[in-house]
């Protein structure tokens, strides 16, 4: 999940392309009712597993589509090899987690809309300046929409906080085009998601969806596990917006890694969760 230490070229790009709609912003305009946010499942959690166990698991527990974290399994790097998996377990791929120069190409040939990345590192001033001044321009041209996620301060010794990403500030997060709401990080900043939502509404392409434990961490608890992010009502404030991206679940897994029944088990609640809150006219819960 760490972007290149290097500063990177500007990306790869095919002439000709197409752009497709993102956040729904022609979609709400072209359609009198409301679009639906996508619920979508990440395979982060998977990352030291191969990708097939991850499709495995999101088909088994209900899922329809898949963002696509890229690791080290081959499969994750190959246009074919996910195209084979998708088939294979019925799930579309629409979203990318990868370094922009790997992802974009990949989303294209996946016909995924979105690529998340992270912010650039502080030190990595051309590829910031790329990020605020063309990355409008470069998404419009691949129609892939490439959004930036907040990321949070990493402690290292005792209490304060090193950014060692760009962008993070409340003030820079304004010159970036297209944002990634990660709500366990916002937690970690102590950002208020559902104010956070409201400000940048117009920008937030795609959510990373988790709880957080308010301990200083980036815990990505299951959203119906106790925690301190109000996951209800943002996800109600959503559904009422008509927001058309995707709400991707991104949890940490671990402690039921090792028992695929409870493993099971905690997908579909989380699953039935986000849906029931998604659903306008469903039940709240």
């Amino acid at each position: 999940m760490v972007a290149a230490l290097t500063e990177p070229s500007p990306p790869f790009f095919r002439e000709g392309s197409h752009p497709r709609p993102y956040n729904g912003g022609s979609t709400m305009t072209a359609s009198r009712t409301k679009p639906r946010p996508r619920l979508v499942f990440s395979t982060a959690p998977f990352f030291r597993y191969p990708v097939r166990e991850a499709f495995r698991h999101a088909a088994e527990a209900g899922f329809e589509a898949v963002e696509v974290m890229v690791t080290q399994d081959p499969h994750t790097q190959e246009p074919h090899l996910l195209s084979r998996l998708a088939e294979e377990f019925g799930l579309k791929v629409v979203a990318v987690h990868a370094q922009i120069y790997r992802a974009v190409h990949l989303a294209e040939e996946l016909g995924a809309s979105i690529v998340v990345i992270h912010p650039p590192y502080r030190w990595q001033v051309r590829f910031r300046v790329w990020v605020e001044d063309q990355l409008a321009e470069f998404s419009a041209r691949t129609g892939v929409v490439v959004a930036v996620e907040n990321m949070f301060p990493i402690k290292i010794r005792g209490d304060r906080g090193v950014r060692l990403h760009a962008s993070q500030a409340l003030d820079d997060l304004e010159r970036v085009p297209y944002l990634v709401l990660d709500t366990s990080h916002a937690a970690v900043t102590g950002l208020d998601i559902r104010d956070f939502y409201r400000q940048h509404r117009d920008r937030i392409q795609h959510v990373h969806l988790s709880n957080n434990a308010g301990k200083g961490w980036d815990s990505h608890l299951p959203v119906d596990q106790e925690g301190v992010l109000p996951l209800k009502e943002f996800l109600d404030d959503l559904a009422k917006d008509g927001f058309a991206g995707n709400v991707s679940l991104e949890l940490d897994l671990r402690p039921w890694m090792r028992d695929g029944g409870s493993l099971h088990d905690v997908l579909v609640r989380n699953r039935e969760f986000c849906e029931r809150q998604l659903t306008p006219a469903g039940p709240r819960g």
